[in-house]
């Protein structure tokens, strides 16, 4: 029903930047929110920035002042730009969407299959 994919990962030193994009396609209606998570190895995932069709944004403590995250609402796209990249931010960064096929359905979430990040010297 949904597809979303994830590009944009890799391996960067500290202090780098590195740009994640996320598409959602697919039979969607509409689209609530979109966000970024992410899992590093023997933890939970956890949220690391959202943004909603209003153009609300959420960020996890962690990342505020160092990522910032955006949209194309004509795309169904979502963007995820990461400064001052830390070894901490190692994980892989999945991207979700909150979305409905039907103009009366349920909202769903639909997750990616991630994109590996990397920060190490």
């Amino acid at each position: 029903q949904v597809h979303v994919v994830e590009s944009g990962g890799g391996l960067v030193q500290p202090g780098g930047s590195l740009r994640l994009s996320c598409a959602a396609s697919g039979n969607i209606f509409s689209i609530y929110a979109m966000g970024w998570y992410r899992q590093a190895p023997g933890k939970q995932r956890e949220l690391v920035a959202t943004i909603n069709s209003g153009g609300f944004t959420n960020y996890a403590d962690s990342v505020k002042g160092r990522f910032s995250i955006s949209g194309d609402t004509a795309k169904n796209t979502v963007y995820l730009q990461m400064n001052s990249l830390k070894p901490e931010d190692t994980a892989v960064y999945y991207c979700n969407t909150d979305a409905r096929v039907l103009q009366y359905g349920d909202y769903e979430d639909y997750w990616g299959q991630g994109t590996q990040v990397t920060v190490s010297s």
